[in-house]
């Protein structure tokens, strides 16, 4: 627990961390919405609505690196003011959009979404020396769990209760208060130190998007391929089994693993290279469809799995924390957040053919391979790196005679 009451103790962090939970729920139970909405209340398939949604995540993930140049350049206020308006006028517009104009505004809405997700990471780097990252890193990758574990159920409950379209305006009103609230607290891009030395040359993107950054992005991008893969491989095997009313018990253990894991990894005072949690998660998840004769079973096969995901996205946050000159945070945190989307807007889709194609267990065998492969790819990258950092040992005096 020291790790964790030291970094807490920081000045802003605790506060910051109150923040991001709060403000990432709205987030989160954007997809669940916009799916209800454009399924009920426009009558559409859920092909389209899936195209809704995938227009968000498209524009998110070329918009985060813009916004993050935007916050280096000008700092955090101005961007915040920008986006927030932008995501007024999107959500509380979109319930009256015929679905031909909803698409595209959705795109353009994704561009200009809020960054909190890459903001939040940035500032934790401003506030917390390099030593104290991995505990930082680790409760900001639980919060994301608890928002995930949160978001999606509260918006379900509104679709279901109230309606589709109501909870569009929720959902917005939600994610426009969290701007506002993001605007009035105003955390630090930049530590006091780097503050203090004043504005500073814009360092070329060549000299720190290195073969090391790319390696980080390609294993943040890997990891949530493999989790969004998981994420439809146990529907479907619960589906396939006549399970599905222990959908929500299988996925809040796996949420729980997570949680569980990404304490445990912010406690110990040793760090883990992304790579080999990658690694790690990727093997776990591969057998993980042999568990899915018995709902119960599937969930036990899923913690070892889920004990290494919020440890994953942690490590590679507190990577690229170090890697990123400070003048470039903004837009390597915008990357990071770039590479995270990504990987969940293909891990979904490409588990899906997959288990359209033969069985739900090829799911978790066929995203934890690739998964697998791209820690492969990046080991040599890593290696490397240990070797070129690694201090040579001191040679022994040998005694005066």
């Amino acid at each position: 627990m020291k790790p964790y009451r030291e970094a807490l103790a920081l000045p802003g962090l605790r506060s910051l961390l109150l923040v991001a939970v709060l403000a990432r729920i709205p987030l989160t139970a954007v997809g669940v919405t916009l799916t209800f909405y454009v399924v009920q209340d426009l009558g559409r398939g859920y092909g389209a609505a899936g195209l809704a949604g995938g227009a968000i995540t498209v524009g998110a993930a070329i918009g985060g690196p813009l916004l993050g140049r935007l916050v280096d350049q000008g700092g955090l206020r101005p961007v915040l003011v920008l986006t927030t308006v932008a995501e007024a006028i999107f959500w509380f517009t979109a319930p009256l959009l015929p679905y031909p104009v909803l698409v595209p505004a959705a795109l353009l809405a994704g561009l200009l979404a809020l960054p909190i997700f890459s903001v939040i990471r940035q500032s934790i780097a401003a506030l917390v020396p390099p030593e104290q990252r991995r505990p930082a890193y680790a409760l900001d990758s639980m919060s994301v769990e608890l928002s995930f574990m949160i978001g999606p159920a509260l918006a379900t409950v509104g679709v279901t209760m109230i309606s589709a379209r109501l909870t569009l305006y929720l959902v917005g009103a939600g994610i426009v208060a969290a701007g506002a609230v993001l605007w009035l607290l105003n955390p630090p891009v930049r530590s006091a130190s780097e503050a203090a030395t004043g504005p500073q040359p814009r360092i070329a993107r060549r000299q720190w998007l290195t073969s090391r950054m790319v390696a980080v992005f390609a294993v943040s991008a890997a990891a949530t391929l493999v989790l969004g893969g998981t994420d439809v491989a146990v529907i479907a095997v619960l589906r396939e089994n006549g399970d599905t009313a222990f959908t929500g018990v299988v996925l809040s253990v796996w949420a729980v693993a997570s949680l569980v894991g990404g304490f445990a990894y912010g406690a110990i005072h040793r760090s883990f290279s992304p790579v080999a949690l990658l690694g790690l998660l990727s093997l776990c998840t591969i057998p993980v469809g042999l568990g899915g004769s018995h709902w119960w079973l599937l969930c036990l096969a899923l913690i070892p799995a889920g004990m290494l995901c919020a440890p994953t996205i942690a490590a590679t946050s507190d990577a690229v924390s170090r890697l990123a000159p400070a003048s470039v945070r903004g837009e390597a945190m915008g990357l990071h957040g770039s590479a995270v989307t990504v990987g969940i807007a293909v891990g979904a889709p490409l588990a899906g053919a997959v288990i359209d194609a033969s069985a739900p267990l090829w799911g978790f065998a066929v995203t934890g391979a690739i998964g697998a492969l791209v820690a492969l790819v990046v080991l040599p990258i890593e290696l490397h790196h240990r070797r070129t950092h690694t201090p040579a040992p001191t040679p022994a005096l040998t005694p005066t005679p």
